[in-house]
């Protein structure tokens, strides 16, 4: 593919890894801030959703870390195990950060909805295109109209991150809202709550970015061949 290709996959890469490493470092510092209230994320996930008018939604603990989520089909907000037991200022976060998509899904954000009528195609074309952009840029003399596809497929993820964005951000500042306006939280606790959420608004933001900045790149590719034709 290209030496450009490798630089851009390589830079991409370096700040994703920056980022991500950032964000692991920051809920490590803030999971010891250990919350005034005594309270777990799974009650202040509860106690967010009964405060929005929110009841026909469960809060469920799930495997692993960071894996925390919401589902708008079967309505649970999925809680990480450290999450969903844990007292701290970093799961206070995470928690109210997943019940602004509950949120969210109840108001009928319409960026949440535009965003779920996405997921079937992206996650179909998501098991083919990376093969079917390689096939198009081998035989891009011969058959360009493979990698066209291979572009329409990519640029259907790309679309996917940027839609992303703003459910994230919006998300965080529910959570964020609620927690002040409910007295959730200390100052610093607060102060700990909004970083996380900062840090973790970073990572879809580069992303999107990577995801753009790819897609350019095969369109690049496209219409070198189609002026050498």
């Amino acid at each position: 593919m290209g030496s450009g290709y490798l630089i851009l996959a390589g830079v991409i890469m370096l700040f994703s890894w920056l980022v991500s490493s950032r964000l692991k470092s920051k809920f490590e510092h803030y999971s010891q801030l250990h919350l005034q209230n005594n309270m777990s994320g799974a009650e202040i996930a509860t106690k967010m959703l009964h405060d929005n008018g929110i009841y026909d939604v469960k809060v469920i603990s799930t495997p692993g870390r960071l894996t925390d989520h919401y589902n708008p089909v079967d309505k649970t907000v999925n809680l990480s195990e450290a999450v969903y037991n844990e007292r701290n200022a970093a799961a206070a976060a995470v928690a109210a950060h997943e019940c602004g998509h509950a949120v969210q899904h109840a108001v009928g954000y319409e960026w949440l909805t535009m965003r779920s009528k996405l997921v079937p195609f992206v996650n179909v074309a998501s098991n083919f295109m990376q093969w079917i952009l390689l096939a198009g840029i081998i035989m891009l003399e011969t058959f360009p109209g493979l990698l066209l596809f291979g572009i329409i497929l990519f640029a259907a993820t790309t679309l996917f991150s940027i839609v992303t964005l703003p459910v994230e951000y919006d998300a965080s500042n529910r959570a964020l809202a609620w927690l002040k306006t409910k007295n959730m939280l200390n100052p610093a606790e607060y102060a700990g709550a909004e970083d996380s959420l900062k840090w973790a608004a970073r990572t879809y933001l580069v992303a999107a970015i990577g995801s753009i900045a790819t897609l350019l790149y095969y369109l690049s590719i496209y219409m070198g061949g189609n002026r050498r034709d």
